[in-house]
């Protein structure tokens, strides 16, 4: 059983944010787990619909910390006045195969978009896939996701895939999804413009 990720990343951080706000970023632990389910209770129906789990089922946030436990996710979460703002996580590969590759996943509550805290938590989740030494990341989402899709192109990713029908959203409809990728040496270059 793998352990808990270390990061030579020093946690807690403060960040500054547009409009004077203040964050304060820290790693996820197993105590934050009413936390989460408090932020996800605040997401809009819309964000819930397109989220490749369902972050509002205690089970599903369980299984989440107990991946953080194991060493198969790193979260980083991103809190504004002792309120969960916004996440960022590098969710790893256990195949032999693409264990050098991760998946990343973004989410702020529409409260705190705005202030440039998904860009600061994109960086930073970079930082930690450099660090863990993995040389692609990918971003998925649906082809509804307009929005997503060009943020992660402002980062440098490229699509690399598009999936007819792959998933299906939490109201039961199939949708299409897109596959994002982008090597992690370049992620500095772009984060930092």
């Amino acid at each position: 059983m793998a352990e808990q990720i270390k990061t030579n990343r020093p946690y807690p951080q403060e960040v500054k944010l547009r409009g004077n706000k203040t964050a304060r970023l820290r790693l996820m632990e197993a105590n934050d787990l009413d936390k989460m389910l408090a932020f996800a209770a605040s997401l809009p129906a819309d964000d819930l619909l397109f989220l490749r789990t369902d972050i509002t089922d205690r089970s599903v946030v369980k299984q989440w910390v107990d991946n953080i436990k194991h060493g198969h996710t790193i979260t980083l979460l991103a809190e504004i006045d002792g309120e969960i703002a916004a996440y960022a996580s590098v969710h790893l590969d256990q195949a032999r195969w693409t264990r050098r590759v991760g998946e990343i996943r973004i989410n702020a509550s529409p409260r705190y978009r705005g202030l440039g805290l998904g860009h600061r938590l994109a960086a930073e989740v970079f930082d930690l896939a450099r660090s863990l030494g993995l040389k692609k990341i990918t971003a998925q989402m649906t082809t509804d996701q307009t929005a997503a899709r060009a943020a992660f192109e402002r980062l440098g990713f490229q699509v690399e895939a598009m999936l007819t029908d792959w998933v299906e959203d939490r109201s039961g409809r199939s949708r299409d999804l897109l596959i994002m990728t982008f090597d992690v040496a370049g992620f500095h270059d772009h984060v930092a413009a």
